[in-house]
């Protein structure tokens, strides 16, 4: 509890929390924020630590609400680029400064998202891509990269798998398993390098229940959007995103 102690700080960790269950109950993408948001008050080191139980929980959940809709061949192909890109952000932690690692993953985001709007815009029908498989693994990497040193791994799973038109059900769905496996692997770097202390997993069990809420939440309001206004609105998302983690790059 003494690390939500100050309410400034509590306060940044419950919107970060509903942030997190918004983006696991099918808005991908905009979990990215929650780290940025919640290292205004705590070590970024800190504040990841504080969030991997709460995802973990949270995982828990979306799983379960998703579990009948998700893509296998999305999945095999990105969770051992997954895998790699944890192991190398895992030994590159200490030499990658996080600010250059966000303003770059915003641009790159900002420019996906505003690509996407433009090409779809007035309803245009787009072809599905069928970029293969090997494709979806070295944006695994990216993901897994991402995912390690702030969970910001969203935009690059998006990159490969929004193209590919999935109904949005489906598409939270593999993102949701995607994700949960994404969590479990980072784990042991975590133990390995002490992040769990007592303070940091008290905080994180005062947050699970507001977390819990937060993504039942999120999948209600996933579940009563029609495909097209969904993926309008994860580009808009990220849009928006991009230009968050540039501010938060050069700040």
């Amino acid at each position: 509890m003494d690390l939500l102690a100050d309410p400034f700080t509590l306060g940044l960790a419950a919107l970060a929390v509903v942030i997190l269950g918004l983006a696991k109950g099918g808005f991908s993408g905009l979990g990215a924020l929650a780290t940025p948001l919640l290292a205004l008050a705590l070590p970024p080191v800190t504040a990841a630590a504080v969030l991997l139980p709460v995802l973990l929980a949270q995982d828990a959940v979306s799983v379960w609400s998703y579990r009948k809709t998700w893509d296998g061949w999305i999945i095999g192909w990105i969770l051992p680029g997954a895998l790699a890109g944890i192991a190398l952000a895992a030994v590159l932690a200490a030499v990658v400064p996080e600010e250059r690692l966000l303003l770059v993953l915003g641009a790159i985001t900002l420019a996906f998202g505003l690509y996407r709007l433009w090409i779809e815009r007035g309803g245009r029908i787009v072809a599905a891509s069928n970029s293969p498989g090997w494709v979806g693994m070295l944006f695994g990497v990216a993901t897994g990269f991402t995912s390690q040193i702030a969970h910001a791994g969203g935009p690059p799973f998006q990159m490969w798998v929004t193209p590919r038109r999935l109904p949005h059900q489906v598409f939270v769905g593999t993102s949701s398993i995607t994700f949960a496996a994404i969590n479990v692997m980072k784990v042991p770097s975590y133990l390995l390098l002490g992040s769990f202390d007592r303070a940091v997993l008290e905080a994180a069990a005062l947050l699970v229940p507001l977390a819990v809420v937060a993504t039942l939440g999120g999948v209600w309001l996933v579940r009563r959007l029609d495909t097209a206004r969904f993926y309008t609105l994860i580009y808009l998302l990220m849009v928006a995103l991009g230009l968050r983690l540039i501010w938060q790059g050069l700040a």
